[in-house]
């Protein structure tokens, strides 16, 4: 995805007196200096991803290097990436997210929690401000181990927020957005889990999302590729059909407009 995360430390041990020092160099994250000078000050959903905000739920939660440190991998912190991870594929995912719930029957709609399925939207790829770049720059597959850590970022997206205030609803959409009704994803979904229409639509507005994008391994597909992909997941049971029905409604509604907007220029 292009994300240049800055090295915040090799960890060998936990020091819980860390915080920030806002003269440092563009993001760059260190335990044991100032955070005075990095206040965020907001009541909206990026009240979760401010510098001094991620450094707080990593002091507030141990588990958080326990399960970098099972994988070998080091404490490292680009907020720089995460705003621009923000920016581009959580607001698309958002907005994909929305436009699904607009398209669903009454009848479905009025069963989904709109503001958790939104903001688990936004945030669903938190964990990756911890992701090492040499795995979210890589170009080509990667290796099994590669794969393991990459798949991480949605535990540790889970564990930096479950010390926030951030309701559990849209904390549990966060967690297991990689997963589906067969639970055959990421993290592991015990015989409790079930994959409701809000997770449907949080993962289905991911993975179309993504599938559009151009990525550093991948070309950006058409809207009829990325929705041909999608349709197996409705084949296989992992995505409930309606669900499918309102993304294709949704995505057409944007040739229209487009298609729309190019008659009045014209």
């Amino acid at each position: 995805m292009g994300i240049d995360i800055v090295r915040l430390l090799g960890v060998s041990s936990v020091n819980q007196n860390y915080s920030i020092n806002p003269n440092l160099h563009n993001g760059y994250v260190r335990f044991g200096q100032n955070i005075d000078g990095d206040t965020f000050q907001s009541t909206t959903i990026n009240r979760y991803t401010s510098e001094a905000a991620i450094v707080n739920m990593i002091k507030s939660n141990p588990d958080i290097v326990k399960i970098l440190r099972k994988e070998g991998v080091p404490l490292e912190v680009n907020i720089s990436g995460l705003k621009q991870v923000l920016n581009t594929h959580g607001t698309d995912t958002k907005n994909i997210a929305s436009g699904i719930i607009t398209n669903l029957p009454f009848s479905l709609r009025d069963r989904v929690n709109e503001q958790a399925v939104t903001d688990a939207a936004y945030l669903h790829d938190l964990g990756k401000v911890l992701i090492p770049k040499e795995i979210l720059y890589k170009d080509g597959k990667l290796s099994p181990k590669e794969t393991n850590i990459m798949h991480l970022h949605s535990e540790l997206g889970y564990q930096l927020l479950k010390t926030t205030d951030i309701n559990t609803a849209t904390l549990n959409l966060i967690r297991y957005h990689h997963q589906n009704q067969l639970k055959s994803g990421y993290p592991f979904a015990d015989k409790d889990f079930t994959a409701d229409l809000n997770q449907q639509i949080v993962s289905v507005a991911d993975k179309y999302s993504a599938l559009r994008e151009a990525r550093s391994y991948k070309a950006k597909m058409t809207k009829e590729e990325a929705l041909t992909i999608i349709h197996k997941d409705v084949a296989e049971g992992k995505l409930h059909p309606f669900i499918f029905k309102a993304l294709v409604d949704y995505a057409n509604s944007l040739d229209n407009t487009a298609e729309i907007s190019v008659q009045r220029l014209s």
